[in-house]
This record gives structure tokens, C-alpha cells and sequence, in this order.
């Protein structure tokens, strides 16, 4: 099959920069409405924030937490997310502003790590972390935890920039966890037991290697038929535009590419109701980008929406709270 290219345009290009610096975890929150995360107000920033996005009128509301948020998913309470925040995941109520702490623990004996991506698998959370500000040592843990005994499992103790991931099942019923640790430039995946709380790194597999280029992949998603990946690329150079890819989960072959033109740094894909059809949103980033870059880069750290050929949304779960 032919490999199709789509060019997104811009959708938000958020007001100040702050904001433009590090949006990534795009949600789907229904038609026409997603959150967003903002991981840093800037390079020395301790702080991120939490964004909803009104994908029709443009409007964006943006909520300060108290650190650098890695990730943040809607819970079945209203108006309230799960947030991973510096080494702690909490729940923070976008009517009230209250931040309640929901399990810490994470990183202990470890020195300057952070929370970073994550996804939802049951009542479970799957997130890793970064090695924070270089991405450059591999000791960043990648963790499990489980809500219904409320035990937090540590999978891997390597990562160095632990970013996109997914679990799916295959034919026989075995759990796979797709996982991206960015300077690997990789996209490999590993068997997952969520009840021994262990990852079969015996069984390693590589699915995407893109060593021979110069991107690096970020945040990713799966297709809603569950054959394919899309995975943001972020790109340290200066080309004209960043890209999205789209990588069959079976071959690791090419099969789509959407691309942002002068915004090379894409963060976050994610699959979103709007204008009626499921589309893509993307985001971009200013991170790293000396102020000559950012004016050859007019669009960088703006959101950006392309079109798609998907019917559905995927999963895209909320973490359903338990008493």
C-alpha cells in the first residue's frame, strides 16, 4: 500500500510562552473538547499546568499544579484528572483547584528523575520517567500501578526519557506492553504480567528502529484497529516541518505521515472528535530552541489538527476511581 502524507494545520497556538514550551498528552474528553498537559512553564521552571481545550471556539483553559506535570488522564469523578507530577500521582479537581496526593513512593534512592508519559490499562497506570534535564543516564524507573491492592510495581530501572506507550493483547491472549525510551530511538515491546507486576525482558522485541535518523520518537498511540502505531517524532534539527508516523504493528513498515509545517518538535499524538470526524491532534514544542530557531519556526509549540481516515476514537479510557 501507497504511504499517504497529510499536512496538519495549526489549531491553538497557545497565548503565551509558557504554554508553547512543552505541551504534550493530548485526551480525548468527547466532541470537540480535549486536555492537554504543559510539562514546564519554561527551561528553569518548576511548574506545568493543565490545559482543556474547546477544539471549536479555540478556547483553552489552563490550570497551574504544584510541579512538572508528565501526564494527566480524566477519572470517572467529574472535572477531576489523574496527574503524574514530579515523583508523586495525584488528583487534581479542576472545579475546586484541590490536590489530593494518591500514592508517592516513586524513585526512592534515585537522584533527578521525574514522571513522564504513561497510559491507562484497566485500573492500572503504566508510566516511566526522565532523567531530568539531560535524558542522558539510564536510571529512570518504569512503573505499574495497581489500583485494586493499590501496590506500585517497578517493570524496568533503565530509562533515560521514558516516553509513548501501549498495551494491547495478541491472538493467544498475551498482554504486550509497546514502549518508547527516547534515546533509544527505538519502539520495542515486552510481555506484561500486571498481576506478578513484571515485564519478560527476556522477550524484548524491537518493532521500529530509528537509529539511522535523526529524530527521536515521543509520544504514541495506537490505531483504533489496533494494527498500526503513531508515534510524534521530535526533531533536535531544523527542518521545515515535524512529522507524525504511522507503523504497522506487525511488519514495522512505514504507512502514514502527517506533518507540521515550522514546528519540527511534535511531542504528542492522540485521536480527537472534531468538525464531526475523528482527527489528529498533535503537539509541538519550543523546548531547546534558541530564539533565531524559534523565529524560523513561527509554529512551534502550537497544537495542530489533521485529518484521518479512522471512524473511532481507540482507546482512550477514563481512570475509573475506586473507593
Amino acid at each position: 500500500m501507497p504511504i499517504t502524507s497529510t499536512e496538519a494545520s495549526v489549531l491553538l497556538r497557545p497565548a503565551s510562552a509558557e504554554l508553547r514550551f512543552l505541551p504534550e498528552g493530548p485526551y480525548s474528553l468527547g466532541a470537540d473538547r480535549a486536555s492537554w498537559v504543559a510539562i514546564q512553564h519554561g527551561a528553569t521552571a518548576t511548574t506545568g499546568s493543565l490545559n482543556i481545550l474547546d477544539l471549536s471556539t479555540g478556547q483553552n483553559q489552563s490550570w497551574e499544579l504544584p510541579g512538572r506535570p508528565g501526564f494527566a488522564f480524566p477519572t470517572s469523578l467529574n472535572g477531576v484528572f489523574v496527574v503524574g507530577a514530579e515523583r508523586r500521582v495525584g488528583l487534581f479537581d479542576t472545579t475546586s483547584g484541590n490536590w489530593s496526593v494518591l500514592f508517592e513512593g516513586i524513585e526512592q534512592g534515585v537522584d533527578s528523575t521525574v514522571i513522564n508519559d504513561a497510559v491507562i490499562w484497566q485500573d492500572c497506570l503504566i508510566f516511566g520517567c526522565k532523567y531530568y534535564p539531560t535524558c542522558d543516564q539510564p536510571t529512570g524507573g518504569l512503573y505499574l500501578w495497581r489500583q485494586a491492592d493499590r501496590q506500585l510495581f517497578k517493570l524496568l530501572d533503565n530509562q533515560k526519557c521514558s516516553n509513548g506507550k501501549a498495551v494491547i493483547a495478541d491472538s493467544a491472549g498475551q498482554l504486550w506492553l509497546y514502549d518508547i525510551d527516547s534515546p533509544t530511538k527505538q519502539i520495542v515491546r515486552y510481555p506484561l504480567d500486571p498481576v506478578a507486576g513484571r515485564l519478560d525482558v527476556s522477550r524484548r522485541e524491537v518493532i521500529v528502529d530509528l537509529n539511522p535518523e535523526e529524530v527521536y520518537p515521543d509520544g504514541m498511540i495506537l490505531t483504533p484497529d489496533h494494527s498500526s502505531l503513531i508515534v510524534a517524532l521530535y526533531d533536535p534539527g531544523d527542518p521545515s516541518c515535524g512529522a507524525a508516523r504511522q507503523y504497522s504493528l506487525t511488519t514495522g513498515a512505514l504507512e502514514a505521515v502527517w506533518t507540521c509545517p515550522g514546528s519540527p518538535r511534535v511531542t504528542c499524538p492522540q485521536l480527537v472528535l472534531h468538525e464531526g470526524r475523528v482527527r489528529l491532534l498533535l503537539t509541538t514544542a519550543v523546548e531547546h530552541m534558541p530564539v533565531e530557531q524559534q523565529q524560523r519556526h513561527p509554529n512551534a509549540g502550537c497544537l495542530f489538527i489533521a485529518d484521518t481516515p479512522f471512524t473511532s476514537l481507540g482507546d482512550q479510557p477514563v481512570f475509573r476511581l475506586q473507593s
